[in-house]
């Protein structure tokens, strides 16, 4: 995939945007409101959303796997990376197949994406972990995924509108 200027700038700078939303996604107290550990809002989500949309999956793929490679090294938290990747390339494969569905708005792919989300990181806990335990976990973080996928949803349509009358979308 050749990449023109203006498009790899554009990834630069929403890759930089994803990293900085998931950074200050620490600062919200989520679990006074929800006290369930692990559970985050996904904000960097609506960078994902914005990008799948806006210049298409391959470019998408590459600010999520960006982001999840950075957010590590920044973090200092490498052992972590396989969460973030496994969590974060399996709702990116959902939600690429569901935008293709005709009907489907952004609120059910974002959902779906945010339910994936939660089914790659349970997956790296059983993986790293070696046993099932995890699973048990599944339903409490498909059913807040309900939640966080549809405010992303909601923020990212919110997005397409006010970005609807640019020429950001002729990347």
């Amino acid at each position: 995939m050749k990449l023109s200027t203006k498009q790899l700038t554009l990834c630069a700078v929403l890759t930089a945007m994803a990293l900085a939303l998931s950074y200050l996604e620490n600062f919200f107290p989520l679990s006074l409101a929800i006290p369930i550990p692990g559970i985050k809002l996904g904000l960097a989500n609506i960078v994902t959303l914005f990008a799948l949309y806006a210049l298409g999956a391959g470019q998408a793929l590459l600010i999520l796997v960006a982001r999840c490679l950075l957010g590590a090294v920044f973090a200092g938290n490498v052992n972590a990376l396989i969460f973030s990747l496994l969590g974060g390339v399996t709702a990116m494969l959902v939600m690429i197949g569901l935008s293709r569905l005709r009907g489907l708005s952004v609120y059910g792919v974002s959902v779906g994406g945010a339910a994936a989300h939660n089914c790659g990181q349970v997956a790296a806990a059983v993986l790293t972990l070696g046993n099932t335990a995890p699973l048990y976990y599944l339903p409490v973080l498909l059913g807040v995924s309900l939640f966080t996928g549809a405010l992303t949803g909601l923020i990212a349509a919110c997005l397409f509108r006010a970005l609807g009358h640019t020429k950001l979308w002729e990347v």
